[in-house]
């Protein structure tokens, strides 16, 4: 076994001791409860857990089997999420062919290019070509009803789902110097400080929380976002041994990506609240759909991955 592999095992089995640990947190507050109580905020954080013991093993499945095993990990999560975004948006008989064309070309294209190591053209497919083209297409079909709010739609839709998860492997193609090919664990860095962030986020906020960042739009508040960022630096300063970031170095890119995903998932938050629905799909028990459980990871993935190619390659 490789050294990498040997991190990525020790990785997963960490991953399932701090989720031991996390269990038992709740469990403990759960017992503290009044019998006939019922805690909202302790509940979902539960459930949450819970969810969360299926995706880790899935993710350290993907990370053990490799290259391959995180490409098709993160196309079935684009293709996940491209269906549900777009099935909450407006569209027409005309948009059909566009909609086959970026479901069965634009995305595999995307992690085609992502796959050869291509960066200088996934970097600019889908925000330049499928942009301009996918537009022409449905045009072409004669039905101006509508037409920008469905095309544009259609583009925010690859833009979240397809352009950005596509960065998360895409991160296996940076060459850093010293690195060798550990850059596989560069995913699971990411994957873990945003989620885990994320996850405490919303533990702290509910707990100590009192000023709300965006109120009538999100629970979020200033308390806990501080509180989830600084847990994702605490975070990135333990995992800096499988990074090339060094501890504080580490401990900034946690932060960055944590406080981006984090901000990112207010915009997925405002989308929701403009369709009128709680969830994106109920694919996941407990927390919605690949989008509600992506939301962080979207939009911290592009951002991480051009601080580590600009710093650090």
């Amino acid at each position: 076994m490789t050294d990498t592999m040997t991190d990525i095992l020790l990785l997963t089995i960490g991953s399932f001791g701090i989720l031991i640990a996390l269990t038992f947190v709740g469990e403990v507050l759960r017992a503290r409860e009044e019998p006939d109580f019922q805690n909202p905020v302790l509940d979902t954080y539960m459930t949450r857990v819970q969810s969360w013991w299926g995706m880790v093993a899935f993710v350290g499945f993907a990370l053990l089997m490799g290259r391959i095993g995180v490409m098709v990990l993160f196309a079935f999560a684009s293709f996940a999420a491209l269906r549900e975004f777009l099935t909450l948006t407006t569209k027409a008989q005309a948009d059909h062919l566009s909609l086959a064309l970026g479901f069965f070309a634009v995305l595999p294209l995307q992690y085609v290019f992502v796959g050869l190591g291509w960066d200088g053209l996934y970097a600019i497919f889908i925000p330049v070509y499928a942009f301009l083209l996918l537009p022409i297409v449905s045009a072409l079909r004669g039905n101006p009803d509508r037409f920008l709010m469905r095309v544009a739609e259609t583009q925010w839709a690859l833009m979240i789902a397809v352009f950005c998860v596509s960065h998360v492997p895409a991160l296996m193609n940076l060459d850093i110097a010293g690195y060798g090919d550990r850059s596989l664990l560069l995913v699971a860095f990411l994957v873990m400080v945003v989620q885990l962030g994320d996850l405490l986020e919303y533990f702290f906020g509910r707990r100590i929380g009192r000023t709300k960042i965006a109120p009538g739009l999100s629970p979020k508040t200033w308390e806990g976002v501080l509180c989830g960022v600084g847990s994702a630096m605490l975070v990135g300063a333990l995992l800096n041994w499988i990074t090339p970031f060094g501890t504080f170095g580490a401990m900034a890119m946690a932060g960055a990506a944590s406080l981006v995903g984090m901000f990112g998932s207010l915009v997925v938050a405002s989308i929701k609240r403009d369709r009128g629905v709680k969830d994106w799909s109920h694919l996941i028990p407990g927390q919605g759909g690949f989008v509600d459980q992506l939301d962080s990871v979207i939009f911290a993935a592009p951002i991480f991955y051009h601080l580590t190619k600009y710093f650090y390659t």
